[in-house]
């Protein structure tokens, strides 16, 4: 975990108690029913790993940029970072510009890259594979 300081977790969980916050598995379905995947991450941490058919606006630009890749406002929007406190902060940020159907992933990156890998092993269990 990212040695955030006290402040900036206290703002992050101030916008928690404002935003939409959705699993990874419920992201995964908004997104599959047409959501805008939005990660706000650094360009460096996107241009490591990011999730497939995610848009880059990183939480520096985000709000300027905002309008050329979702000029529709009610437009469903999901947007993550690495463990969730930049992408609630980014939800607040867009409820407050007026978009209406914005979530974040709860516990960012990290938490649906775990929930991949509990997926894949219970799907290996459930096939009868056993680790060597």
């Amino acid at each position: 975990m990212a040695d955030h300081n006290d402040a900036f977790l206290k703002l992050a969980a101030a916008a928690r108690a404002n935003i939409k916050e959705v699993s990874p598995e419920e992201a995964g379905k908004l997104v599959k029913d047409g959501a805008l995947l939005i990660d706000v991450r650094d360009k460096e941490e996107f241009a490591k790993s990011h999730l497939k058919n995610a848009q880059h606006l990183s939480r520096g630009t985000l709000e300027m940029k905002i309008g050329n890749l979702a000029p529709d406002t009610g437009a469903a929007i999901v947007l993550y970072c690495a463990g969730g406190n930049r992408g609630a902060l980014a939800a607040e940020s867009l409820q407050r510009m007026g978009y209406s159907n914005v979530y974040s992933i709860e516990g960012g990156l990290s938490a649906y890259i775990a929930q991949a890998k509990t997926q894949i092993e219970a799907s290996k269990k459930s096939k009868g594979e056993t680790k060597h």
